[in-house]
């Protein structure tokens, strides 16, 4: 983001300078990586975790440095970048401490919701010099948003239960990105009050109630269509829309919100149909 007189701000509240030509970049959130990639930077990108996939053919001449949970500092070290991408969310505190021992930017990401990625595209795009780029894809974001907030004057409102992991389940709060996307097609997620941004629950009565919806995520658990049959079985669950959802599309940040915010929109139409 941009804060006073123009400065560019992270969510560290970390004042940044604009880097030169010779930044080396080291992304540990999957989709930032995809980001500094359609922001024109490819070729500064040294480093990625393993779940940085996208553009595929573009990270995968790049190295990869572990996970964003398990970090392989002494190859990341090896890189010597300049600039390392972190995210409150993806990454761990303490390999954000190491990190600042031998790194000298680190960039602290935190987006919470939909509008958030302006702020983003404007954060990456300013440090790096890519700032027409940014600013073409903002116009992008802004064109999908208005469109995705008219064609959701048409969507009844619904509760929807968001499955993220399986053994334990867990699903999402209201508090978190992925909840926010979803009540752009007016889903408004379940459990409603709850002390973690993702917490464990149960398939009860007490989750469910009022939730016409439930909705399995591709990550950060890989469900499949075996998972879809075996919740429909469940008697409570027999009257309620299950469907398999693109996690990406839900939970990437960065330029792949733009292609999401069209992807939500119809798949809210494709399954509200499918009930009629």
């Amino acid at each position: 983001m941009r804060g006073p007189k123009g400065k560019l701000v992270d969510a560290a509240g970390t004042r940044h300078t604009p880097a030169g030509r010779d930044a080396r970049i080291v992304s540990l959130v999957p989709s930032i990586s995809e980001l500094v990639c359609d922001l024109g930077l490819s070729a500064q990108l040294v480093g990625r975790t393993g779940f940085c996939v996208h553009p595929r053919e573009v990270v995968r001449r790049v190295p990869k440095v572990g996970g964003t949970k398990d970090v392989d500092l002494d190859k990341l070290r090896a890189l010597r970048p300049t600039h390392v991408i972190l995210n409150i969310d993806e990454n761990r505190k303490e390999d954000a401490r190491a990190l600042a021992g031998f790194v000298p930017t680190l960039i602290v990401t935190h987006p919470l919701g939909p509008l958030d990625n302006l702020a983003l595209y404007r954060l990456i795009g300013g440090i790096f010099g890519r700032e027409d780029e940014a600013e073409s894809l903002c116009r992008k974001f802004e064109e999908a948003y208005a469109a995705l907030q008219s064609a959701a004057r048409a969507f009844p409102p619904d509760r929807v239960l968001y499955l993220i992991w399986k053994n334990p389940w867990m699903a999402v709060s209201r508090d978190t990105y992925v909840s926010r996307m979803l009540a752009l097609v007016n889903w408004e997620t379940v459990p409603a009050n709850c002390a973690d941004r993702y917490p464990k629950i149960e398939l009860g009565g007490g989750v469910l109630e009022g939730a016409g919806v439930v909705l399995l995520s591709s990550e950060p658990y890989l469900f499949r269509d075996e998972h879809v049959a075996e919740l429909r079985s469940e008697p409570l669950l027999r009257e309620k829309k299950v469907s398999l959802i693109d996690g990406e599309m839900t939970a990437w940040y960065g330029s792949r919100a733009i292609e999401g915010l069209g992807y939500l929109r119809r798949f809210r139409e494709q399954l509200d149909r499918s009930a009629a």
